[in-house]
C-alpha cells in the first residue's frame, strides 16, 4: 500500500506527498500532459524539443544542471507520445531546490533564438543516430504509418521528420510553450523524508503565484478500426533480417487491457514464456524474439517483434509465430502456466515500488490516467484474469486484418 496526500493549488496544479522517513533523500516528479499526440502533423517533434529546451535556462537560472549538481541531486526527463516527464532526487534538505528551478522554468522559460537554435541542432543530431543511423532505428516511422492512418500515433515521439524541428519558428515554440507548460495541465509529486505541510508550503511559495493557463481540451482524431491486412518490405544496411508484427491493442483504461498485457507476458516474458521457450529455444526459429504492448492513453498496439536465426526465412518465422497466437485462441492457457506469471508480477511490483523516485513516477501516472488509488489496485486487476480472459482478448485482437507487418531486409551485410 502506497499512501499519499494530495491537495490543488488555486492554479491548477495538483500536489501529491508521499512520506517515507526510512530514506534521507526526496524525489521530486513533475509530469505534464502532453505528448507526441498534441502536436500538429506538420509540426512533429516539439514535446520532445521542449524535453531539452526545458533544460536550456530560465529567467533566474542560466545553468540548470549546476544548481543541481550542488544541491546534491541528479535530474533527468523523458517524453513520450502521451506526456512529458522530469525528475530529481536529492538529499531531502535541499528540496526547495527542485522546486525554485522548476517553477522559475513554468513561469519564465528562456526561449529566444539562440537556445531554440542550440537546442534544434542536438535534437536533429539526436534523430539522424537514433533514426537514420542506428539499425532498425526508423522502425517506429514505418510501423506507426502502416498501423495508424489518422490518429496521431502514427508519428514517433522524436517528429516524422528533422524539417519540423529545423523550421521551428520562436512563434511555434513559444505556442507550445504557452499552451501545455501550465500548472493547471501538471501533476506534481513529492517522494521520500518530507512532511506534507513543508511540502504545502513550498508549492504555495513556488507555484502558487503562477498564472494558470488555457484549459487545454483535447479533440484527437478518432482511428477507424483496420479491416485488412498492412505488409511493407524495408531493404537497408542491417545486420540481420527482422520482422515486426503490429495489433491494434485496447487503451490504457479499457476493460481489456490488463488480459491483453498478461497475453504478452504469456508470450514473452521470461525463459518458460512461449515465443521464448518455444521459437527460439525449442525450435530455433530466432535468435532475438519478444511481445509487448503500448499501454498508451488511447488504443495502442501489441507488437511481436524477432530477428530469425541464420538460414530462417522472415516467412517462416512469421509462420511460426502465427502458429503460437492461433494457439491462444484456440486453447486456454494452463493454471500453473498463469499463476506463475501472476506471481512474477507480484514480486516486480513489490521490489518495483522500493525507492522513492520509483513511487513518485508512479502515483504522477496514475494520477495522470485519473485517479492516483490506482496504483494500489494494479496488481488486483493482473491477479483477477483467468485463462478464458486471455484466451477472449486473443480471439478479439489477434488476426490478420488487424495485423500490420513490417520485414526488415539486409540491403548489404555490415562489417
Amino acid at each position: 500500500m502506497i499512501e499519499y496526500q494530495k491537495f490543488i493549488l488555486k492554479n491548477g496544479l495538483r500536489v501529491l506527498v508521499h512520506v517515507d522517513t526510512s530514506t534521507p533523500t526526496a524525489a521530486f516528479n513533475l509530469l505534464y500532459d502532453v505528448g507526441s499526440r498534441d502536436e500538429s502533423p506538420d509540426k512533429t517533434g516539439f514535446a520532445h524539443l521542449f524535453e531539452h529546451l526545458m533544460f536550456g535556462g530560465s529567467k533566474h537560472i542560466k545553468d540548470f544542471d549546476t544548481h543541481i549538481q550542488r544541491a546534491g541531486g541528479e535530474n533527468n526527463a523523458f517524453t513520450n507520445s502521451d506526456m512529458t516527464n522530469f525528475y530529481m532526487t536529492m538529499p531531502a534538505q535541499n528540496l526547495e531546490t527542485a522546486f525554485w528551478m522548476e517553477s522559475d522554468r513554468m513561469l519564465a522559460l528562456t526561449i529566444h533564438k539562440k537556445a531554440l537554435n542550440t537546442q534544434r541542432k542536438v535534437v536533429v543530431e539526436e534523430f539522424k543516430e537514433t533514426t537514420l543511423d542506428e539499425p532498425y532505428g526508423d522502425i517506429w516511422h514505418h510501423l506507426g504509418e502502416m498501423a495508424f492512418s489518422t490518429h496521431p500515433y502514427r508519428y514517433p515521439t522524436i517528429g516524422k521528420e528533422p524539417a519540423h524541428i529545423e523550421q521551428a519558428t520562436l512563434e511555434d515554440v513559444k505556442d507550445f510553450y504557452k499552451r501545455f507548460y501550465t500548472p493547471n495541465n501538471a501533476i506534481l509529486v513529492i517522494a521520500g523524508n518530507v512532511t506534507f505541510e513543508n511540502v504545502r508550503f513550498l508549492a504555495e511559495k513556488w507555484f502558487g503565484e503562477i498564472p494558470a493557463g488555457e484549459k487545454y481540451i483535447r479533440n484527437l482524431p478518432q482511428e477507424p478500426p483496420q479491416t485488412a491486412q498492412k505488409r511493407k518490405i524495408l531493404k537497408q544496411a542491417i545486420p540481420v533480417p527482422a520482422i515486426y508484427m503490429a495489433f491494434h491493442a485496447p487503451a490504457r483504461l479499457a476493460a481489456d487491457y490488463h488480459a491483453t498485457d498478461m497475453l504478452t507476458d504469456v508470450l514473452s516474458t521470461g525463459s518458460s514464456s512461449r515465443l521464448y521457450r518455444r521459437l527460439l529455444k525449442e525450435q530455433r526459429v530466432f535468435t532475438e524474439i519478444d511481445c509487448y504492448q503500448t499501454g498508451t492513453a488511447d488504443a495502442g498496439l501489441l507488437v511481436v517483434e524477432g530477428k530469425p536465426a541464420e538460414g530462417v526465412s522472415l516467412e517462416k518465422a512469421e509462420a511460426a509465430i502465427w502458429v503460437e497466437l492461433d494457439l491462444l485462441k484456440t486453447e486456454l492457457v494452463q493454471s500453473v502456466e498463469l499463476q506463475k506469471f501472476k506471481h512474477k508480477l507480484e514480486s516486480q511490483q513489490t521490489f518495483g515500488d522500493i525507492g522513492a523516485l520509483n513511487k513518485a513516477m508512479n502515483l504522477a501516472y496514475f494520477e495522470w490516467l485519473g485517479n492516483a488509488d490506482w496504483i494500489n489496485n494494479e496488481i488486483d486487476a493482473y491477479l483477477k484474469i483467468e485463462a478464458l480472459d486471455i484466451q477472449m482478448v486473443a480471439q478479439k485482437y489477434l488476426h490478420e486484418w488487424n495485423c500490420s507487418v513490417l520485414y526488415y531486409l539486409p540491403e548489404k551485410v555490415l562489417e
